[in-house]
């Protein structure tokens, strides 16, 4: 098999190395700063490196922000998130006496002055220090469980803490929720103050172990997510590990992982890693336990570094890592998840396309379909620029499936790019063009204005009938750039959810490049040059695709997608680009369609359900009590376990179509209909598709609700 070498970064289109560099000339000194014993101090070195990253963000980046009080409080602000997003180690009085900070970081940066950046740093450690010597002293016996008291994990709405008791209290009642469900779980309670002790004695080595730089690497970033959410400075460790990420040569379970507050927390899975195929596992999980082999006992990491968690769970392939979880939206106290996978080399080519026939039933009638599922776009750059005739790609890889299905005869045909971060730009328009005649596909504007378009040239359509192109919250960047071009040219309908809405180019500048007689590495800098548009004119920043057919959802676009990101780059519009709508979508056809469709979504059980599930699950999770009295939280517990598995209806919706293959199923002996019992989405996308092949049923003979439950 050719190598494959495709960009995958989360989220993120078209990753390259901007290497070309210049000498860093003088720096003026920063002023002399008084520091304490056991206060971290910036080096030399970061002092230039800050002023380096400030200058290519105000000449380079997308976004001229004006360099003022105004950039400077939002940057104090989300450095004191990222420190303490819970409020629960600064005071009230801490923040007054740090707000002095808050309107000099502007007048700072340039000058590489850290002054503002290692002051809040060292206030935060001190009182994290005062934190762990408190936690010691209340972990010196067992508190009692039948008084009825209530506990509330949710922090980010309430103010700073006016006193040491009233954090004292909170922090109390966190350590008594966290023996209470052990104690529940039929742990000996001596065993959990013993493991207890053990989790914040660790999280205290960690604590001493923090080094200027990670200092650095946070504010700087709390610098640059001030600008633009993409934009990020990485020291050499993480750049390092990113870069590992990117060639795709680690062994491990396939999951890009991010320290939020005390938990590592997935932040993506690469299509074909164990992760993602174990169907168990979605992006905003909280590991909180890591155990090696079937036998071996969990390792609480609960406030361990990233890099740290990461030791524990990458490793040898062909050997069992098992994962504890917490399920991205559940509050804290709920009950933990455990998946076990196998670790593994990351297999390329399970990152590739895949195409199956569907058959389905409209009444009497039968029609089949195609299904081609892209994980992600995919080019193999260096095979293309040796010429050679074979490289992989995906469009290589979708035409090869197109000539097959002309051979097999579908009649319609469905394009899954659910859960697709993202990839080649070039893919994107590549495969854009094996459905529209030829013409433009998508347009960049760079920071000073430029407009250009990437065009498919290519006059043959591969594909010229009925299609239907499937997307979900985290359908991103080249996934939006195809998704909007089809429906743009009227070529196909859009299913699903509104997608990500990812509009933005980033590209990596290698600092090495830009320092003079640094002998050590200093680090990357991901920045974000350009923003696409569609060529309606419209972005697809912010806004992304809105799906011609919405299918109920578990996400709003302001808890997970673009719109999530204070700092995210506005959506805005540009002229339309001069193309030719094709005539496969007329509004008749549509108006049809969407009445069947507005009928089916009130009538339809699976659809019905779905939309409860999703709905109850959304309520759970705004959920902020927990009791701290045994007996009201047993039964908390249980009445979680007794109620409809809604986190499960979640994960079987964002794991898509490959979601439904049962368990033990090596063989893949299991019928197409067992496959997919479970794909609410891809079951109506093919309902979609039999309106248009065949004609929509008659409203008044749509599917009535099971009374069953």
């Amino acid at each position: 098999m050719k190598k494959i070498l495709p960009i995958l970064i989360p989220l993120s289109l078209l990753v390259v190395l901007f290497l070309h560099g210049k000498n860093q000339t003088s720096f003026p000194s920063t002023k002399s700063v008084v520091y304490q014993e056991g206060d971290l101090q910036p080096t030399e070195t970061q002092r230039k490196v800050e002023r380096l990253v400030f200058g290519i963000l105000s000449n380079y980046h997308y976004r001229k922000i004006p360099v003022n009080d105004s950039l400077s409080s939002k940057i104090y602000d989300a450095y004191l998130k990222e420190l303490d997003p819970n409020k629960v180690f600064f005071l009230a009085s801490d923040i007054d006496e740090l707000e002095k900070y808050r309107l000099t970081i502007d007048d700072q940066l340039n000058d590489g002055d850290l002054t503002s950046a290692f002051a809040i740093y060292n206030r935060y450690q001190q009182r994290m220090k005062e934190r762990y010597a408190y936690i010691d002293q209340i972990l010196q016996k067992i508190p009692d469980f039948t008084v009825d008291e209530t506990y509330q994990p949710g922090r980010e709405k309430v103010k700073y803490a006016a006193s040491k008791e009233e954090l004292n209290d909170f922090w109390r009642k966190d350590v008594k929720r966290q023996l209470l469900d052990w104690r529940i779980s039929g742990k000996a309670d001596t065993t959990a103050l013993r493991e207890l002790k053990e989790r914040y004695k660790r999280s205290e080595k960690y604590l001493a172990r923090t080094r200027s730089e990670d200092v650095f690497q946070v504010f700087m970033n709390a610098y640059t997510e001030s600008i633009d959410p993409h934009t990020s400075y990485m020291i050499p460790r993480t750049a390092q590990a990113f870069n590992t990420d990117m060639a795709q040569s680690f062994e491990g379970i396939g999951a890009t992982l991010r320290l939020e507050g005390d938990y590592v927390t997935i932040q993506d899975l690469i299509p074909g890693g164990p992760a993602f195929r174990s169907k168990q596992i979605n992006p905003k999980d909280r590991i909180i336990g890591v155990a090696q082999g079937d036998d071996g006992s969990y390792v609480d990491v609960i406030g361990w570094f990233t890099d740290d968690a990461v030791k524990l769970i990458r490793g040898p392939k062909n050997t069992v890592v098992r994962l504890k979880l917490l399920p991205a939206g559940a509050g804290t106290g709920s009950p933990g998840t455990e998946v076990r996978l196998v670790r593994e080399k990351i297999k390329l080519e399970e990152q590739t396309a895949k195409k199956e026939i569907l058959t389905y039933n409209q009444g009497d009638k039968k029609i089949k379909l195609g299904l081609i599922t892209i994980p992600m776009f995919y080019r193999d750059f260096e095979g293309a620029r040796k010429r050679e005739s074979d490289f992989k790609s995906t469009s290589a890889d979708v035409k090869k499936f197109l000539t097959e299905f002309k051979t097999e005869g579908v009649d319609g045909l469905i394009i899954d790019l659910r859960n697709n971060g993202g990839g080649s730009l070039i893919e994107a328009v590549d495969l854009t063009g094996l459905f529209i005649p030829k013409g433009p596909v998508v347009q960049r504007k760079q920071s000073d204005g430029k407009i250009t378009q990437e065009v498919d040239r290519d006059p043959e359509q591969f594909y010229d009938g009925p299609m239907a192109v499937l997307i979900n919250r985290f359908s991103a960047s080249a996934s939006e750039i195809f998704a909007a071009a089809i429906q743009d040219y009227k070529r196909g309908i859009i299913v699903g959810e509104q997608s990500y809405g990812k509009g933005t180019v980033q590209s990596v500048v290698d600092l090495d490049n830009y320092m003079n007689n640094e002998k050590e590495p200093v680090g990357q800098l991901k920045i974000t040059l350009e923003k696409f548009y569609r060529i309606n004119g419209s972005s697809t920043q912010h806004k992304g695709v809105s799906p011609d057919f919405a299918l109920p959802s578990a996400f709003s676009a302001e808890e997970f997608g673009e719109s999530s990101q204070p700092s995210a780059l506005p959506w805005d519009m540009i002229s339309p680009t001069n193309y030719q709508i094709t005539s496969n979508i007329n509004p008749g056809l549509i108006n049809k369609m969407q009445t069947s469709f507005q009928a089916r979504l009130k009538s339809k059980p699976d659809l019905i359900k779905l939309k409860d599930d999703f709905e109850r699950w959304k309520k759970i999770k705004e959920l902020n009590s927990i009791s701290l009295q045994i007996d009201k939280r047993k039964k908390e517990l249980d009445d979680q376990k007794k109620k409809p598995d809604e986190s499960q209806a979640v994960m079987d919706n964002i794991a898509g179509s490959a979601a439904d293959t049962p368990e033990g199923d090596k063989d893949k002996k299991a019928s197409t209909a067992d496959k997919h019992a479970k794909d609410v989405y891809l079951k109506e996308t093919q309902q979609l598709l039999a309106d248009w092949v065949l004609g929509p049923l008659p409203t008044k003979v749509a599917a009535k609700p099971s009374a069953k439950k």
